[in-house]
């Protein structure tokens, strides 16, 4: 992994496997700005726990793209309530002049945040039967231990989607399916009916907004924290390509194979090469450029699509 930026007026605190965390440098933002935090999305890309190369270009400024546009429609752009998030202002007033705070080496692939007290639960909504839910499914009939009608096929609709939590793991290890009853264990009763309803809300309704231009949102996650003054607050990135599976919706329906059917607009292609050329021992290869540019179109026309 490359190392992170040196970015001025911020200091790098955390890098995940596609982003990075800064949090402002000393002395140098305004009184109350030392809860701001930068968010920084890379173009590196990971697939069975490796961080690969090369990384898709442009990938960093289209994920944060989407992540901002589905920001605005959650906030009360599609007509719902609106959903608070992390978001804060990318700029500040000093000496009469306005200072933006997203440096320009990161400009277009960077968002300026609030500090939140995040909750260990990420929040996962299916409303299609498909992946680890699918092989589950086979097995015993249920999702995430969730009892679903016999008779299903990969990739059908759901009756209802259903809300599948994790606790998010420490750097390095695996997220673990948990339970609904875990989840209170974890969090408390009231709290953890609060993360299942927003998340159902926002997951229905992007599927609503996804419908309408001939896309399929098959299942998503989301994050949540608390802000200071205890509000739940929506995080980190929302309904990209990373963190959400799209299918096309003609595609679904007159598709004869699962393959065909379920063909997503993310990462996908990534992950079919390097099981095919790859047995997870040792360091992966490199991609080829033809994957590279495949996942980049798929990326880009996911995000067209959605915003045209």
């Amino acid at each position: 992994m490359t190392s992170p930026l040196t970015l001025p007026g911020w200091r790098h605190v955390y890098s995940g496997k596609v982003r990075d965390l800064y949090v402002p440098a000393d002395g140098s933002t305004p009184s109350g700005a030392e809860e701001r935090m930068l968010v920084v999305a890379s173009d590196r890309v990971s697939a069975f726990d490796s961080v690969l190369e090369p990384g898709i270009p442009g990938k960093g400024v289209l994920l944060t793209t989407l992540s901002l546009w589905w920001f605005d429609q959650l906030a009360g752009g599609d007509g719902g309530r609106g959903i608070p998030n992390h978001l804060v202002a990318d700029h500040v007033l000093s000496a009469d002049a306005v200072r933006e705070l997203i440096p320009t080496q990161v400009a277009g692939r960077a968002m300026v945040v609030k500090r939140l007290d995040m909750q260990p639960i990420e929040c996962v909504v299916r409303g299609y039967l498909t992946g680890s839910g699918w092989a589950e499914y086979r097995e015993s009939g249920t999702v995430c231990g969730i009892r679903l009608s016999a008779g299903l096929e990969n990739g059908d609709r759901l009756p209802a989607p259903i809300y599948t939590p994790a606790f998010k793991a420490p750097m390095g290890e695996h997220d673990e399916n948990i339970s609904f009853e875990r989840t209170i264990e974890l969090v408390g009763e009231a709290r953890a009916h609060e993360l299942r309803d927003l998340s159902l809300e926002v997951y229905e309704r992007a599927a609503r907004t996804a419908e309408a231009k001939g896309l399929i949102l098959a299942d998503t996650k989301f994050e949540f924290g608390l802000d200071d003054a205890g509000v739940m607050t929506l995080a980190d990135e929302v309904l990209t390509s990373d963190s959400s599976r799209y299918w096309d919706a003609a595609t679904w329906a007159s598709g004869s194979t699962p393959s065909e059917r379920m063909a997503s607009f993310d990462k996908q292609i990534v992950r079919d090469w390097l099981a095919a050329h790859w047995d997870k021992q040792g360091a992966p290869p490199e991609l080829p450029g033809e994957i590279v540019e495949r996942t980049a179109a798929r990326y880009l026309e996911l995000l067209e699509r959605l915003t045209s």
